[in-house]
């Protein structure tokens, strides 16, 4: 979510979908902590919102049971799968990042969301085929020298998989601060798997 800078990135009370990765935080936290979002520059992104992957911004402004039920129908029938992260890139704008893999399966999960909410182009629409990432720096903290580094700790370093089995709401409080209010099973309810 962080890092575009775009027109979209100004509104407020936003709803997201993500794939909330909070595990990953140890190891994000040296460049995510020191990265800024040009909408929010006096909080680093880890005092915004834990690592992820956006599978879907702008989401519904008022999320009603029966859009949660839509994305759990949209999900339902996907297998939960290890998600990993073993090399970082840079957009264009500068934005650091870091690539889930499996890539095509994670692009696929996105894909299925965006399908189930037309009415939500991702990124407001300016990015409409969205590649999947978890920003580490921002598109004005990014730089070849910050990916060379994460490229680099991502070689050194034994970071955790983890077991996607699920996708995080989240909404975005006046202060800028990302809450995690409520979650879908990838694959149904885990209690019928």
């Amino acid at each position: 979510m962080s890092g575009h800078g775009d027109a979209w990135a100004a509104q407020t009370g936003r709803t997201a979908i993500l794939i909330a990765v909070p595990e990953l935080t140890e190891f994000t936290d040296r460049w995510r902590s020191v990265s800024f979002s040009s909408y929010r520059p006096t909080a680093a992104l880890t005092e915004l919102v834990p690592p992820h992957v956006t599978v879907l911004v702008p989401w519904l402004r008022e999320p009603k049971p029966e859009d949660v039920q839509r994305l759990e129908d949209a999900v339902a029938d996907l297998e939960p799968f290890e998600l990993t992260f073993s090399t970082a890139g840079q957009f264009p704008n500068g934005t650091a990042w870091l690539r889930p893999e499996p890539f095509d399966q994670v692009r696929d999960l996105i894909a299925t969301v965006l399908a189930a909410f037309p009415e939500c182009p991702p990124y407001g629409g300016e990015f409409p085929d969205p590649h999947p990432h978890l920003t580490i720096a921002s598109s004005a903290q990014g730089s070849p020298a910050l990916v060379a580094e994460a490229q680099a700790a991502l070689a050194a370093e034994k970071i955790p998989s983890i077991l996607l089995d699920d996708l995080t709401i989240w909404r975005e409080g006046d202060d800028g601060v990302w809450q995690l209010t409520g979650a879908v099973a990838i694959g149904g309810d885990p209690e019928l798997r």
